[in-house]
């Protein structure tokens, strides 16, 4: 998603002095996305494929989440380039991303966390937490702060698309986006060796163009360096 807080350890990214993991990085003053510095992908990348979850249903809260005023992909305008070029370099293969969220509003984590306190909303669970008691969302996968909220973190996969490039179809990476479970894992040996390729392959795309993955979740990508790594922003998602 990823709602880790920082994610830097997991990353692994060396970013000079930060703050304690249990300390929330400051919260920009920004009220738009202009002023903010986020672009929307399709300005860079206008056929790019997309499905931004948070602004429907179709996610593990099962709802519209706070701050999705529209389903679009903002990020800051260095992680844009850099991801639009990852989908210029796939055209050559036939290939193509399809974005499930970019830049997430600080007040949409809030939103998660609120929904992992409330242990009788079971609704999704055979779709996203199947093998999980609820409780322990709340801590291990669900944080009160996301690398999400920062601009420059991406959660997607990858299409193969026929010859012209008229049909594309995403590939088979072993689970859903959003699932919560080992499953997810990048490297998880529960997955068959198909699963494992296909998610090889969109490693070596996001890697090529700057991009590193969080081992925990296959879709789960960060440009690196960030170019704000101790900023947060809330300014709605339209």
């Amino acid at each position: 998603m990823r709602h880790a807080l920082w994610l830097l350890a997991a990353l692994a990214v060396p970013v000079g002095p930060i703050a304690r993991a249990d300390e929330a990085p400051p919260l920009s003053p920004a009220r738009t996305a202009n002023e903010a510095g986020l672009v929307d992908i399709r300005t860079l990348a206008p056929d790019i494929a997309e499905d931004i979850k948070y602004a429907g249903s179709d996610n593990f809260v099962g709802a519209p989440v706070d701050g999705y005023l529209a389903p679009a992909c903002l990020l800051l305008k260095p992680a844009a380039e850099a991801l639009a070029h990852v989908e210029h370099e796939l055209h050559a293969q036939h290939q193509r991303l399809k974005l499930y969220d970019c830049y997430r509003p600080a007040r949409a984590v809030a939103h998660f966390v609120r929904w992992a306190g409330d242990l009788s909303d079971q609704r999704t669970k055979a779709a996203h937490y199947p093998e999980l008691d609820k409780r322990a969302l709340l801590g291990d996968y669900i944080a009160p702060v996301s690398g999400h909220s920062r601009g420059a973190t991406v959660d997607l996969t990858l299409e193969q698309c026929d010859a012209r490039d008229t049909h594309c179809s995403p590939l088979d990476m072993g689970t859903d986006f959003d699932y919560f479970g080992t499953r997810a894992n990048t490297e998880s040996p529960q997955v068959t060796a198909t699963q494992h390729a296909n998610r090889e392959r969109l490693r070596a795309a996001m890697e090529a163009g700057g991009f590193r993955n969080y081992a925990m979740e296959w879709w789960h990508y960060t440009l690196t360096p960030e170019p704000t790594p101790r900023q947060i922003f809330d300014v709605p998602v339209h």
